[in-house]
């Protein structure tokens, strides 16, 4: 016998009429949100992989008897980093391979620069760059194949085998700042497997924007597989009060779910794909994407496809416990949803864990610390609903208008609907709270405005003292010129000899005295603050960027729970308003109860949030060693203005729906 679950659940669909309608088309786009985000960070996260392993060529890893010499060396101009590989071809020895993005290994005086290069050298006077490097007859172009991004700055220049650029000298080490940014090697090929200083901490930062998106996108997808749930459980208790089996509804339900998940998530892929190239324009770390590095692949995009799908569809079944035990309950709505004690005892033994395990003041790998976010994460969410409960009690009890009452009693009888309105953005308060005071940074701010120059000995710095005073006045750079002592560890040179030249008239000026200097070492180029902060600068700028980034995609998500939680409590509780607008409740009161029901959890839930999210931030600032950043406090408190605005917004944009349904409050009511 066919079963029957198939073509009612088909009928009831379309029985449902235009609320039911509206119901699924807010699950949808909720799914196509979740879909969209993390197909998103995910394409970052595996972009950035690919995007690192495109700049390993470029540092080289010894061989015995190779068969060209390469070094690798890194100059700054308007504070962007120059990427420099000069290869010469040593005699005697056979061909070596053309490196990637070459169609033939680069001969003696040859150049080749990557398209953005390219046009920096055109803009710019070549007393500020083009100098730094040979004058050929023509520019060679740079691959896509050799570059990480469209918009880095790389040269490929050929050398002789005797030239100062690949000798000895240009090895490095000098100074702790050549680390990731200077290194010479005999090779045979290019296979190195060293990523680059700028690419290589992408993919971790990139990681990290996933996992704190991840728990807002879970939430999201529940919130959508909940979407008309009370008007769901009323239709289902009636079928199975005239004799319909708990299997049977529970399997209508999740076809229905499924189907209208599905839909959603192929959606918001879609979305994702289609937007690709506007994508790739968004610029992190080095610039922007090339197309192909944000393909998720295949297996990324169906599973996250199928996950948020899976999610709504779970969510949505496990509303349906009740419904199968107590038909009959449901049916008359005389079972409020309480929470239990058990989510604050196990909210008091994660933080008392969390407190214990960080303790040790800085004795924590990053594994641990990254362990610890998730579970000050998880925890809350295991918490909100306790604490919403609570509020809308307390609420209750000192209420002294009618709108507040109203509220109150909503917060105690559903308090997980109401923590699902509010959730997003309250986990965003976390994200907003870590990020604020965990952008790390080296202090080199002293190191403004000065170039230096590495010498061999203290000898030759005096000699090189004179002439980079001479080479300096000719380019028109005001200047003081002091010699490094080998000593002074607190310098520039950081204990090397050398020279230091404090520059007055700002970047312009910087840049046109490192060009100007480049003859006086040219085995070790003159570089300036951007190359002795470039390690703790890149980790700064990461973090930075994915905070923007994470931020801003929870706005997205949690403006989306929101809103479509809100708009599906309208067209779930139309009877029990329509009931008030009978008793002679004003339409603006009711308004007032729906937005006084997100606005008290939120004030409350948001402060406790983000204060974990700032305590997380701290102890890994303390890990690193590294102090606040002061613009923090001001990034946080955009952060809250902005969200506010957001979930004030969403709430808004359901008023319209909230006068349609109140609009005939006898029909509503029936």
């Amino acid at each position: 016998m066919r079963s029957p679950v198939l073509p009612l659940t088909w009928h009831l669909a379309r029985s449902s009429g235009r609320r039911g309608l509206q119901s699924r088309l807010l699950a949808a786009g909720a799914a196509a949100v979740g879909v969209f985000v993390m197909l998103v960070m995910i394409a970052a996260t595996t972009g950035s992989a690919v995007r690192a392993d495109r700049t390993a060529w470029r540092t080289p890893d010894a061989v015995r008897h190779g068969t060209a010499v390469q070094a690798l060396a890194t100059t700054y101009v308007r504070h962007e980093p120059v990427t420099v590989v000069s290869l010469a071809q040593l005699p005697g020895r056979a061909r070596t391979p053309a490196p990637p993005g070459l169609r033939s290994f680069p001969k003696q005086g040859e150049v080749y620069v990557s398209p953005a290069l390219a046009g920096l050298l055109h803009k710019l006077p070549a007393s500020r760059l083009g100098k730094r490097f040979p004058k050929p007859g023509a520019y060679g172009t740079i691959g896509s194949a050799g570059l990480a991004s469209p918009d880095e700055l790389v040269a490929v220049v050929g050398r002789s085998p005797d030239a100062a650029a690949v000798s000895r000298a240009a090895e490095g080490g000098a100074t702790w700042y050549d680390v990731g940014q200077a290194a010479r090697a005999e090779i045979s090929g290019f296979s190195g497997t060293r990523r680059s200083l700028f690419t290589d901490s992408d993919q971790a930062a990139a990681m990290l924007g996933v996992v704190l998106l991840g728990m807002p996108v879970v939430v999201l997808a529940s919130a959508a597989g909940r979407l008309g749930a009370a008007r769901r459980e009323q239709r289902l208790a009636a079928l199975r009060l005239a004799g319909a089996t708990p299997r049977q509804i529970i399997a209508m339900t999740a076809l229905e779910a499924a189907a209208v998940g599905l839909a959603g998530a192929l959606t918001g892929a879609l979305a994702y794909a289609a937007l690709l190239p506007a994508l790739a324009r968004i610029p992190y770390g080095i610039g922007g994407w090339y197309t192909s590095q944000l393909w998720v692949g295949t297996g990324w995009f169906a599973a996250v496809v199928l996950g948020v799908t899976a999610l709504l569809t779970v969510s949505a079944v496990s509303m349906l416990r009740q419904v199968a035990a107590s038909p009959l309950g449901v049916a008359q709505e005389a079972n409020p949803r309480r929470t239990r004690m058990i989510r604050l005892v196990l909210f008091v033994g994660a933080l008392g864990y969390i407190w214990a395990t960080s303790g040790g003041g800085g004795q924590l790998n990053k594994r641990q610390l990254l362990t610890l976010l998730l579970l000050f994460y998880g925890v809350f969410w295991l918490f909100g609903p306790w604490v919403v409960d609570r509020l809308g009690r307390v609420l209750g009890r000192f209420a002294r208008r009618p709108a507040t009452l109203l509220a109150a009693r909503r917060l105690s009888d559903d308090p997980r609907g109401a923590w699902r309105t509010v959730s997003g953005l309250v986990l965003a308060g976390f994200a907003a709270g870590f990020f604020s005071i965990s952008m790390l940074g080296g202090d080199t701010g002293q190191y403004r405005d000065q170039v230096a120059v590495v010498t061999a000995d203290a000898g030759t710095a005096r000699h090189a003292a004179a002439e980079a005073r001479r080479l300096l006045h000719r380019a028109g750079v005001t200047a003081t010129v002091t010699v490094g002592r080998e000593e002074d560890f607190d310098t520039m040179l950081g204990g090397a000899p050398g020279v230091i030249a404090h520059i007055s008239g700002g970047t312009e000026r910087v840049d046109t005295a490192v060009t100007a200097l480049t003859p006086l070492a040219p085995g070790t180029p003159p570089y300036s603050g951007d190359y002795a902060g470039a390690s703790d600068s890149v980790a700064t700028g990461r973090i930075a960027q994915v905070s923007i980034a994470t931020l801003a995609l929870s706005f997205v998500v949690a403006s989306a729970s929101a809103g479509l939680t809100a708009a599906a409590n309208v067209l779930d509780r139309r009877r029990v308003y329509g009931l008030l607008r009978l008793a002679g409740t004003p339409l603006r009161v009711l308004d007032r109860a729906r937005v006084r029901e997100t606005v008290v959890p939120l004030v409350v839930l948001a402060g406790g949030t983000t204060a974990m999210g700032m305590y997380g931030a701290g102890k890994l600032n303390q890990a690193f060693g590294t102090t606040v950043n002061a613009t923090g406090l001001l990034q946080l408190a955009v952060c809250a203005v902005l969200g506010a605005l957001a979930m004030f917004a969403a709430i808004s944009a359901s008023r319209p729906l909230l006068r349609r349904v109140t609009a005939d409050p006898a029909q509503t009511a029936d």
